[in-house]
């Protein structure tokens, strides 16, 4: 009987080495969480209040590109840029829109511009890119992020 309870006993000891598992350390899971992210995209883009009731994140990210394009033109056409400068009738807008719903924008100008005076346009499109719908902000993992991207613009339509 007592070889019984010394087996039973060597076996409980022995037996919790089974039913260790090795955890990871924090650091470990945030890294690889890390990781996993694709910083590169975002899980939804920015939108306009229009844009919010399609549901398709394709057909959200093409409203929001197509309805931010046409208030940029229609800000623009007003304007004398135009008349000023014949020969432009693109530009390239580079896009902030930032967690706070604010948006920045800044012409993107090739490096052989002299052509034109670069000044004056982006004085311009500073003073007439103003005043725009709320704006509600790219979201990534549940957090609102500052996205970037380049529009282009067009100027002069014949």
């Amino acid at each position: 009987m007592k070889q019984y309870y010394f087996f039973l006993i060597l076996g409980f000891f022995t037996s919790c080495q089974y039913f260790e598992k090795q955890v990871p350390s924090e650091k470990e899971l945030l890294q690889k969480e890390l990781k996993a992210i694709n910083w590169k995209e975002v899980d939804e883009y920015p939108s306009f209040t229009d844009c919010d009731k399609l549901t398709e994140k394709i057909q959200r990210q093409q409203c929001f590109f197509e309805y931010l394009t046409q208030l940029i033109q229609d800000k623009l056409e007003v304007d004398t840029l135009s008349v000023l400068y014949p020969e432009l009738d693109t530009i390239e807008v580079k896009v902030t829109v930032f967690p706070d719903s604010r948006m920045q924008f800044e012409p993107q100008f090739p490096k052989d511009s002299t052509a034109y005076d670069t000044i004056k346009i982006d004085s311009i499109l500073h003073a007439r890119l103003v005043n725009f719908p709320k704006v509600n902000p790219a979201i990534k993992q549940g957090i609102p992020v500052k996205t970037q991207f380049i529009l282009p613009v067009i100027i002069k339509v014949e």
